[in-house]
C-alpha cells in the first residue's frame, strides 16, 4: 500500500467516525437532537402508556379465557415494541403497559374495543338487508343486538384462528395484497354455511368491529376448507391494519377501557447516565488494556471498536429498536465479541512473526487463519439470535435484535476496518516488528490429564445448584427468587401529597416498603400527578394493612388515597413456552451449522454440554444468592450461552485446524497444545468484557446489580468451561463413540 493511499484510508475511517459520532450526540435537525437521544427506550429505561381494560359482563372469567386474551394482545402490541408488557390485574382487568409512547388515546384510538368482531350476512333470513350503502360507506340498517339474536351474525372474531396481511398474484400476474384468514375448526363450519349461502345468493359478508364495518368483501365462491382471502386493492399497511383489528377484535373476551395513564420509567435516569458512564469508563481500560498488550495492533482494535460503537448506537435508531436492560446484555456480549475477533488476529499474526516471517506477510496470513474461528463464532451466535428473533417472545426479541446487530458490525469492523488500520499503519512506516509483538512458544499445558479434576468440580456446582434449589423449596422460600415477572404479586397505588422524583423514591421509600413485604419492589410513577404505583410480590391482608399504616404514619396520605390490585405475572405461561421452543430450536440450528462445519457432531454435542453447565452454575448461584430471577433472567442465560459456543468454537477450531497439520500428534497433545494457544485469547476476551459487566455492576443501580452479578458469574464459567471442560468433552465422545473420524 502506497503511503497516499495509507493517509485517505486513515482519513476516511477517521471522517466516518467522527461524522457518526456527531450524528449520535448532536444529529442533523435544527434542534441538535443526535440518535442517541433518539433511541426507543423501554418501560424500564423510559416509562410509557400504561392502559387498563376490564372484562365486559363478566366479574369472573374463566382462567383459559383470561389467559388466552391477554396472550392475543401481547402479540399485538408488541407491533408497538417488542418490549411491551400485557398482565392480569385483578379477577376481570388487563394491563397493558407500552414503552416510548406518550399519548394513550392515540393507541386506545387504534386499538379499539378489544373482542367485538362480527361477520355479518348482507340480508337476514327473511331477505331484509343487514346494511346499505351510504355515501360516506357502508352503516348498519337494524342494531348490533338485533343482528345476534336473529342469525344475522355468521361467524364471531373467536371463530378466526389468525389473520395476516401477505402478498400474492392476480389473474394479471399483478402483484397485491391481501388478509388470509386460518379459521378454527368450529369456525371452518359456519364460514362454510356462511359462504354458502352467500355465494348462491351473490352478496357479501361484513367485518364489524368496534362500532363500524371495516371491510365488506364479496363471496367470490362457497369456502370450506377453512382458509379465507379479502382481496380489496389493500395498500401492504390497509392489509395489515385491517389483520391487526381482525386479531385484537378476535379475543376471547370482550374488553372496555377502565383507565389510562402515562407511566415513568421504572429504573429511572440514574440507570440510563450510569450506564453509560460505567460503558465509556469500561470501554477507556479496554482501550487502554489493548494498547498495552498488543501495541499498533491494539491501537488498530481501538479506532475500529470505536467506529463500531457508533455505529451501533446510530443503528439502534435507524432500526427503532427497543433498548431495555436485555438490549444491554446484547450489546454487551457484541462488544466481547469485537475484541474477541480482535484478539484472535492478533495472536495469530503474533504467531506468524515468531517463525521469522515479515510483518506484512505476518498481518496477510494471521487474518486469513484467524477467518474461520471468526466465522464459525459469529454465525453460530448469529443463529440463535435469527431463531430467538423470529421465534421468542417480546423481550427475548429485544435481546435478539441487539445481538444479531452488534455481531454483524463487530465482524465487518474486526476483519475490514482493523486489517484497512493496520496496512495504513505499516505503510506510514510502521513496519518494526517490535510494534507488533512476537510470539512465544508456550509447553502445552496437560489440561486433558486433569479431565476427571474439572469434571467432579462441576458436578459439583451443579449439584449443588440443585440441592440448594431444594433446601430453599423446603423451607418454603421457593427453589429461586422469582420477581413479579414470573409469579406476579400486588399493585399498590398511592396518591401522595407531593411529587417524588424515582430516584428519591428508590432510595427513601423503597426500603420501607421492603422493611414490610420482605421482598424487592418495582415503583412507577404516573405523569401529570402525584401518583406512585408500587409492584411488590403477593401480599396478605395483614401485610397490606402494615404497608397502608406505614404510608399514612411515614407519608400523611389516608386509607383513601391508597389502592391495592392483585397483578399477574407480565411473563406467561405462553411466552415461557416460547422462549423454551426458540431456544431449542437455536440449539439444533447450532448443531447443524457446526455438523456441517467441522464434519463431526462430537463437537456439536460438546459445544452444547459446556454451555449447558455454564447455564446450570450460574442457576446454582441465582439459587444460592437469591439474586432476583426477573425478565433480565432470559437475557443473562441467552448472552452467556452465546459467550460460552463462541468461546468454544474458538478452541474446536484450532484443534481441528492442528489436526490437520499434525498427523503424527496423538489427540491429546492436540487438545493441550490447541487449549494453550488459544488460552491467552480465552484469558483476554474473558477479562475486558468481565470488565464491562464489573463496572455495570460497581455503579449500577439495584436492578442493574440483579442482572450483572450472574452475568459475571457466567463469563467467569465461560471461559472455565471453553478451557477445560470443552476439549475434555470431545476427547472422552472420541473415546465413548469412535466412528470413522481420523484417530
Amino acid at each position: 500500500m502506497k503511503k497516499s493511499k495509507a493517509i485517505i484510508i486513515l482519513l476516511i475511517i477517521l471522517l466516518v467516525t467522527v461524522g457518526v459520532g456527531y450524528i449520535d450526540f448532536f444529529g442533523t435537525d435544527a434542534y441538535g437532537t443526535g440518535s442517541a437521544s433518539d433511541i426507543s427506550l423501554g418501560l424500564d429505561l423510559a416509562g410509557g402508556v400504561s392502559i387498563t381494560y376490564q372484562v365486559v359482563g363478566e366479574e369472573n372469567p374463566s382462567a383459559e379465557d383470561m389467559a388466552d386474551t391477554i396472550y392475543k394482545l401481547q402479540q399485538r402490541v408488541e407491533n408497538y415494541s417488542t418490549e411491551a408488557q400485557v398482565y392480569q390485574e385483578g379477577a376481570n382487568r388487563i394491563s397493558i403497559e407500552i414503552p416510548g409512547v406518550s399519548d394513550a388515546n392515540a393507541i386506545l384510538e387504534e386499538l379499539g374495543r378489544p373482542g367485538t368482531l362480527y361477520f355479518i350476512a348482507q340480508t337476514d333470513s327473511t331477505g331484509a338487508a343487514n346494511y346499505n350503502y351510504s355515501g360516506y360507506g357502508y352503516e348498519l340498517t337494524k342494531d348490533l343486538d338485533t343482528l345476534l339474536s336473529d342469525g344475522s351474525v355468521v361467524l364471531y372474531g373467536t371463530d378466526v384462528a389468525a389473520a395476516e396481511a401477505r402478498s400474492t398474484a392476480d389473474d394479471m400476474q399483478n402483484m397485491q395484497y391481501v388478509v388470509s384468514l386460518t379459521l378454527t375448526d368450529e369456525g371452518k363450519t359456519k364460514f362454510a354455511n356462511a359462504t354458502s349461502a352467500a355465494f348462491a345468493k351473490g352478496e357479501t359478508i361484513a367485518i364489524y368491529y368496534d362500532g363500524e364495518l371495516v371491510s365488506v368483501p364479496r363471496v367470490n365462491a362457497a369456502i370450506t376448507d377453512g382458509n379465507a382471502i379479502i382481496e380489496g386493492n389493500f395498500t401492504f399497511e390497509e392489509a395489515e391494519k385491517l389483520a391487526s383489528t381482525i386479531r385484537i377484535g378476535g379475543l376471547s373476551l370482550e374488553l372496555e377501557e377502565l383507565h389510562s395513564k402515562v407511566v415513568g420509567a421504572q429504573l429511572g435516569q440514574d440507570a440510563i447516565s450510569t450506564s453509560l458512564k460505567a460503558g465509556a469508563i469500561g470501554f477507556g481500560i479496554v482501550a487502554v488494556f489493548m494498547i498495552a498488550v498488543y501495541f499498533i495492533p491494539g491501537l488498530a482494535s481501538v479506532l475500529a471498536l470505536t467506529m463500531y460503537i457508533a455505529l451501533v448506537v446510530l443503528l439502534l435508531n435507524g432500526f427503532a429498536m427497543t433498548l431495555t436492560l436485555s438490549g444491554v446484555a446484547g450489546i454487551i456480549l457484541s462488544i466481547g465479541m469485537a475484541v474477541d475477533a480482535n484478539v484472535i488476529i492478533f495472536a495469530r499474526i503474533r504467531e506468524e512473526l515468531a517463525t521469522g516471517k515479515t510483518v506484512q506477510s505476518s498481518i496477510k496470513i494471521g487474518f486469513e487463519k484467524a477467518l474461520s474461528a471468526i466465522i464459525d463464532g459469529n454465525i453460530t451466535t448469529l443463529i440463535a439470535a435469527a431463531v430467538l428473533w423470529f421465534l421468542g417472545p417480546g423481550s427475548v426479541k429485544g435481546f435478539a435484535q441487539t445481538l444479531a446487530l452488534g455481531i454483524v458490525l463487530s465482524m465487518f469492523t474486526a476483519l475490514f476496518v482493523t486489517k484497512w488500520i493496520m496496512q495504513a499503519f505499516y505503510a506510514l512506516g510502521l513496519k518494526s516488528e517490535k510494534f507488533y509483538g512476537i510470539g512465544k512458544d508456550r509447553a502445552p499445558v496437560k489440561f486433558l490429564e486433569k479431565r476427571k479434576i474439572f469434571f467432579i468440580l462441576s458436578a459439583v456446582l451443579v449439584l449443588a445448584g440443585f440441592v440448594m434449589m431444594g433446601v430453599n423449596k423446603g423451607r418454603g422460600i421457593g427453589a429461586l427468587n422469582f420477581s413479579l415477572d414470573f409469579v406476579g404479586g400486588t399493585a399498590t397505588t398511592v396518591d401522595f401529597n407531593e411529587s417524588y422524583t424515582i430516584e428519591e423514591l428508590t432510595s427513601q421509600v423503597a426500603p420501607k416498603i421492603e422493611a414490610v413485604t420482605g421482598g424487592s419492589v418495582q415503583i412507577q410513577t404516573v405523569q401529570g400527578t402525584d401518583e406512585v404505583i408500587f409492584k411488590t410480590n403477593t401480599l396478605e391482608r395483614e401485610t397490606r394493612e402494615s404497608l397502608n399504616e406505614m404510608f399514612i404514619s411515614n407519608y400523611g396520605v389516608t386509607e383513601s388515597q391508597i389502592t391495592s390490585e392483585t397483578i399477574s405475572s407480565t411473563i406467561s405461561n405462553e411466552m415461557k413456552r416460547d422462549t423454551i421452543i426458540a431456544v431449542i430450536v437455536a440449539i439444533v440450528f447450532m448443531l447443524i451449522y457446526i455438523r456441517i462445519r467441522f464434519k463431526d457432531i462430537r463437537f456439536g454435542v460438546s459445544s452444547i454440554l459446556a454451555l449447558t453447565h455454564d447455564v446450570l452454575v450460574v442457576l446454582a448461584f441465582y439459587a444460592a444468592a437469591r439474586v432476583s430471577v426477573s425478565n433480565t433472567f432470559v437475557a443473562c442465560m441467552l448472552t452467556i450461552v452465546g459467550y460460552s459456543i463462541n468461546a468454544t468454537i474458538v478452541i474446536f477450531d484450532r484443534i481441528r485446524e492442528n489436526r490437520n497439520l499434525a498427523s503424527k500428534e496423538t489427540v491429546e497433545e492436540t487438545i493441550n497444545r490447541s487449549i494453550t494457544q488459544t488460552l491467552s485469547r480465552s484469558i483476554f476476551t474473558s477479562l475486558t468484557t468481565f470488565v464491562m459487566v464489573a463496572l455495570l455492576y460497581i455503579l449500577g443501580v439495584s436492578a442493574i446489580r440483579d442482572f450483572a452479578l450472574p452475568l459475571m458469574v457466567g463469563i467467569v464459567c465461560g471461559c472455565y468451561s471453553s478451557v477445560c471442560l470443552a476439549g475434555a468433552f470431545w476427547y472422552t465422545l472420541r473415546k465413548l463413540f469412535p466412528g470413522k473420524a481420523k484417530k
